[in-house]
C-alpha cells in the first residue's frame, strides 16, 4: 500500500511523522548553556513584585536576544535561570564556540543594559558539551524536555564554579574551542555524583586562530595542483581573469593545496606573481574582516600597530599607485576599514578603495587573490570579490580569484568560474601520509594498517587519528576523534530529513548499500529511497559500488550516521535488514523426476552413495545483483550434507578466514571446486565473498570470484570422475524453478 508517511515512530506514537523528517529522535552531541543570576533570592526579597517583574523582562529579553543571535535554542526558564541548547537540530561544527561566545556576550550585554533603578545584575554561566537524545520536532525555543542526558546537569553544576560575570567550561567544550577562545584552566573541582573531581576552564575571550602549519611533504594532489597551476598561468598570460573554486569537505586538504600553489606559482613568463591570501574565520565579529585582512597584507600592517604606524604604512603602499591628493583622502578611509570593518557606510567606502588598490596592483603585474573558507563569509565579502573580478575582466588585467569552500555551500560564483573537486586520497597515498605522520609523532609505523581503513582518504582525518593516539587513545580501540565527529556531523546536518534518514539506515546496514535494503529498513515503499541515494552520490557522501549499490565515501560518516539513531531504532533497522529474500534452491533429484527414486534408494552410479548440490537460478542471480546479501553458489564439503546459505547481517557477521590463508570467508560447510570437463557457457555464476572488518560490518570492497557449479560425491572416490547421477556428466545446469518455490512478496529488486 502506498503511503506518504514513514512507519518509523519513536517516542510518542500519536505524533505523525512527516516524510521530510522520517526519524523524529536522534542521539546528538550538543552544547548546553546554563545561566543563573547571582544572589537572586536576596534581590527578589527586597524588591516590590512589580519591580521584580520588570527586572525579569529586561533580563530574559537580553539573554534570549543574545542566544537567538548565536543560534541557540532556549529549552527552558527555571526561575531566574536560562538553559539553552546549541546544535540540537542542526550543527555547523562550531556549536561549542557559539555557546561560549553567547555566554561572553550575555555578560557584556547585561553590564551595558540599564536595569530597574540602580540594580546591576551579575550572572554565572556554565557551558558543557556531551551526548543527548533530542526530540527533533520539539527543538524550538520554548520546547520543554527537548533533550535528555547527563550533560544538562553538568552545565548547571558548572555555572556554580564560575565567578560572577564569568563563563565556566567543561573539558569537552574547552577542547572544542581550543585556538578559538582564550581559556584559563582551574584546579579540578568536586561535583556531586562525579568522581574524581572535574577539571574546569574559564573562558576569557575570542582570539584570532593562528595559521595552519604545512611543513610536511605534499602527498598526492599532483594532478590537481598541475591543473590549477596551468589554468592560473593561462589566465595571467592571456590577461583573461579566471575564477577557480577549490571544493572539498572539511579535512580534504583544501588549505594545504592553496599553500602549495602559493609556493609553486611564483612567476609567469619571468614576471613575479603577487599573492593576496586571506581566510574567513567562523562567525566574525565584523563582516568585512577578510577584506581588512587583505589590506593588512598589502600594506604590511601588523596587528597591534598604533595609529601612526598604520598611517605611515598605508601612505607608503599607496604612494606608487595614486596621485598625492588621492592618497590624502584614501588613507583615512582605509584606516576606518581596519579599525572597524563592520559593514557600515564608512567601512564599505574603505572596501571600495581597497578593491581599487588591488586592480591597480594587477595593472602593474600578475595578481592572485585567494580566500579560504569563503563559505563562512558574509554576503558582503562575496559582493566584494564579484566586483573585483568583473572590473578586472572589463580591464583585461592579469588577475585571478581563488576561493575555497565546502561542497554544500550555495556558492555565488560567476558562471565562468571553474570548479575543482578535491577528491579523497588513494589508498597508497593515505598509507604514505599515515607513515609520515606517525614517524613525525614518534609512534609505531605498524599502526598504518589499523588506521588506513578509518581515514577514508581525508588528510585531516589521518592527522586527527594520529593526534588522538599521541594524546593517549588506545590504538586497539580507537574512538572517533572529536574534530572528525564535529566536521562529519555538520556534513550530515546539511542534508534534508529524508536524505539524512537514508544515510542513517545505510549506516546501520553497513557494507554495500542497496535501495531495496534501505527501503526495507525504513519501511518505505519500494523505490522511494533511490532518488535520495542518487542525490547523496552527487553530494559526494556516497560512492557507486562496482558490484552494484553504494558505499560510504568516508568511514567516519557511516559511523556518525549510525550512532545518531536511538538503540531501539537501530534494532528495528537491523531486524528489517535480515528479512531479505531467501536464496532459491533445488535438489538434484528435483531436476530429473525419472531418477528421483534411484537417488532416494542410494543408487549413485557404481558407488551407491548419496549426493546433493545447490542450484541457483540464473534469473535469480541477475535479479539479486546489487542487493545487500552476497550470493554464494558453491559445492558442499565432503560429508556436510546439503549446502545451506545464510545471509550475513549485523547479527551474524561473516566468518573469519582460516589461519594461514588469505582467502575470503565463505558460507559454513561450503567450498569452491574446480570445473571438470566441458562446462556450458551458462553455468558459471559470480560469487561475492567479503572480508569482515574490525567493526563486524561488511566492507565496501567486495571481491568477485567466478565459480563453476557442479555436484561432487559426498565420499571421495565413490564415483568416477566426470560422471554424475546415473552416469550423467558431473555438472549441473540451471533450470526453471518449480511453481511452488517463489520469492517472498513485498520485496523489490535493488535499484
Amino acid at each position: 500500500m502506498t503511503t506518504t508517511t514513514s512507519s518509523i515512530i519513536v517516542g510518542d506514537a500519536r505524533r505523525p511523522v512527516t516524510p521530510h523528517w522520517p526519524v523524529p529522535e536522534e542521539r546528538r552531541t550538543v552544547t548546553v548553556l546554563f545561566a543563573d543570576i547571582v544572589g537572586s533570592t536576596a534581590l527578589v526579597n527586597r524588591l516590590d513584585p512589580e519591580d521584580v517583574r520588570a527586572l525579569q523582562r529586561v533580563y530574559f529579553d537580553t539573554v534570549a536576544g543574545v542566544l537567538h543571535r548565536w543560534q541557540g535554542v532556549v529549552e527552558k526558564y527555571v526561575g531566574d535561570a536560562v538553559m539553552a541548547l546549541f546544535g540540537a537540530r542542526h550543527s555547523d561544527g562550531f556549536d561549542a564556540y557559539r555557546a561560549v561566545r553567547a555566554g561572553l556576550e550575555i555578560q557584556a550585554a547585561l553590564d551595558c543594559r540599564p536595569m530597574v533603578g540602580d540594580i546591576r545584575l551579575r550572572v554565572r554561566v556554565g557551558v558543557a558539551t556531551g551526548e543527548v537524545v533530542v526530540d527533533l520536532g520539539g527543538a524550538v525555543s520554548g520546547g520543554h524536555g527537548v533533550a535528555s542526558g547527563a550533560v544538562i546537569t553538568a552545565a548547571a553544576r558548572l555555572q556554580e564554579y564560575a565567578p560572577p560575570g564569568a563563563v565556566a567550561l567543561c573539558a569537552a567544550t574547552a577542547r572544542a574551542t581550543a585556538g578559538l577562545i582564550t581559556q584559563r584552566r582551574l584546579p579540578p573541582v568536586p561535583v556531586a555524583g562525579r568522581v574524581p573531581p572535574v577539571p574546569v576552564w574559564h573562558a576569557v575571550g575570542p582570539v584570532r586562530p593562528g595559521v595552519d602549519r604545512h611543513d610536511g611533504p605534499l602527498i598526492g594532489r599532483r594532478r590537481e595542483l598541475a591543473t590549477i597551476r596551468d589554468q592560473l598561468t593561462e589566465a595571467i598570460r592571456e590577461q583573461n581573469p579566471c575564477w577557480i573554486s577549490l571544493v572539498g569537505p572539511t579535512g580534504s586538504g583544501r588549505s594545504r593545496l592553496l599553500h602549495e600553489l602559493t609556493r609553486g606559482l611564483t612567476t609567469v613568463d619571468g614576471a613575479p606573481v603577487r599573492w593576496c591570501v586571506t581566510a574567513c574565520q567562523p562567525y566574525p565579529d565584523q563582516v568585512l574582516e577578510p577584506v581588512a585582512e587583505l589590506l593588512r597584507g598589502l600594506a604590511g600592517v601588523r596587528r597591534g600597530d598604533g595609529p601612526a604606524a598604520v598611517h605611515d604604512r598605508l601612505v607608503a603602499a599607496l604612494t606608487a599607485l595614486f596621485p598625492p591628493a588621492r592618497v590624502a583622502t584614501a588613507v583615512p578611509a582605509l584606516q576606518r576599514l581596519l579599525t572597524n570593518p563592520d559593514g557600515s557606510a564608512a567601512a564599505m567606502a574603505g572596501a571600495a578603495i581597497c578593491r581599487e588598490v588591488l586592480l591597480r596592483l594587477a595593472a602593474r603585474g600578475p595578481l592572485i587573490v585567494a580566500v579560504d573558507d569563503v563559505d563562512r563569509a558574509a554576503p558582503t565579502v562575496s559582493g566584494f570579490l564579484h566586483a573585483l573580478f568583473n572590473a578586472a575582466t572589463a580591464r583585461r588585467l592579469p588577475l585571478a580569484v581563488v576561493t575555497l569552500h565546502q561542497p554544500q555551500w550555495a556558492d555565488t560564483r560567476p558562471g565562468s568560474a571553474r570548479r575543482v573537486a578535491i577528491r579523497p586520497l588513494a589508498t597508497v597515498q593515505s598509507g604514505r601520509l599515515l607513515r609520515h605522520l606517525l614517524t613525525r609523532a614518534g609512534q609505531p609505523v605498524a599502526l598504518v594498517d589499523r588506521l588506513l581503513p578509518l581515514v577514508g582518504g581525508r588528510p585531516g582525518h589521518a592527522a586527527a587519528y594520529v593526534a588522538s593516539i599521541v594524546s593517549g587513545a588506545d590504538p586497539a580501540a580507537l574512538p572517533l576523534p572529536e574534530p572528525v565527529r564535529r566536521a562529519v556531523g555538520a556534513e550530515l546536518d546539511h542534508l534534508d530529513g529524508e536524505r539524512r534518514a537514508v544515510l542513517m539506515a545505510a549506516g546501520v546496514l553497513g557494507g554495500v548499500i542497496s535501495a531495496a535494503a534501505v527501503d526495507r529498513a525504513l519501511g518505505w515503499t519500494p523505490g522511494r529511497s533511490a532518488p535520495a541515494l542518487r542525490r547523496l552520490v552527487a553530494a559526494g557522501l556516497l560512492l557507486p559500488h562496482h558490484a552494484g549499490g553504494y558505499a560510504f565515501a568516508a568511514p567516519a560518516l557511516r559511523q556518525v550516521a549510525a550512532e545518531r539513531l536511538p538503540r531501539a531504532l537501530r534494532a528495528v533497522f537491523a531486524r528489517r535488514a535480515t528479512d531479505a529474500p531467501r536464496q532459491v534452491t533445488a535438489r538434484p533429484d528435483a531436476l530429473r523426476p525419472d531418477r528421483a527414486a534411484a537417488n532416494s534408494a542410494g543408487a549413485v552410479g557404481s558407488g551407491s552413495t548419496t549426493r546433493s548440490a545447490e542450484i541457483v537460478r540464473l534469473d535469480a542471480v541477475r535479479s539479486r545483483v546489487g542487493r545487500d546479501t552476497p550470493l554464494v553458489a558453491l559445492a558442499p564439503a565432503p560429508g556436510s550434507g546439503p549446502p545451506r546459505l545464510s545471509a550475513p547481517t549485523m547479527a551474524t557477521p561473516p566468518a573469519a578466514p582460516p589461519r594461514g590463508t588469505n582467502r575470503a570467508p565463505v558460507a559454513n560447510r561450503l567450498r569452491p571446486v574446480a570445473p571438470v570437463g566441458d562446462v556450458p557457457p551458462t553455468s558459471p555464476a559470480t560469487v561475492s565473498a567479503a572480508r569482515a572488518n574490525t567493526g563486524g560490518h561488511w566492507p565496501s570492497d567486495v571481491d568477485r570470484i567466478p565459480v563453476t557449479i557442479r555436484a561432487v560425491p559426498a565420499v571421495a572416490g565413490s564415483a568416477r570422475p566426470g560422471t554424475g547421477v546415473g552416469g550423467l556428466p558431473d555438472r549441473v545446469r540451471a533450470v526453471p524453478v518449480p511453481p511452488l518455490i517463489r520469492q517472498p512478496d513485498g520485496l523489490a529488486d535493488s535499484a
